[in-house]
């Protein structure tokens, strides 16, 4: 982040935008595609897009690490909706299915599921396994990125 600037990795097509700050909250768009940056979604990964959204951008990342065979994934799914809608555009919530990016998904170690990983500058800060509530959600991600 530069100084009153924030680097915004967009959900639809990966490129890096410069916003100013305080407009984060202004329906900023793409300067490439025109998709709105924050959509109130979990904007979602694959292994192209994964690098640029932990390492290109700003703001902290939440990762759902999930699977689609998987129960507690699905029941947490609702609740990863939400909070997504509730914490942008101070935190960018993204799923990652780890059938799809099992290289990835090696890479981090992602040994049950669901797994959440924070990140900052690319690098993972925080972690928590296993479904949890909506607010049981942003409580933990408020807590670990200092943002309420």
């Amino acid at each position: 982040m530069s100084a009153g600037t924030t680097h915004v990795v967009c959900p639809n097509c990966a490129t890096v935008n410069r916003v100013p700050t305080q407009r984060l909250g202004d329906a900023p768009k793409c300067a490439r595609c025109k998709h709105a940056l924050f959509v109130g979604h979990p904007t979602t990964l694959n292994e192209t897009t994964f690098e640029a959204h932990v390492s290109r951008s700003d703001l902290p990342v939440v990762v759902d690490f999930w699977a689609a065979w998987c129960g507690p994934c699905h029941a947490m799914a609702p609740a990863f909706e939400a909070a997504a809608g509730r914490l942008e555009p101070h935190v960018r919530l993204a799923k990652l299915n780890v059938d799809d990016a099992q290289t990835i998904a090696s890479r981090f170690r992602i040994q049950s599921i669901p797994t959440l990983c924070l990140f900052r500058a690319g690098k993972e800060v925080a972690r928590r396994t296993g479904a949890t509530t909506e607010q049981g959600l942003v409580s933990w991600i408020e807590q670990e990125t200092g943002n309420s």
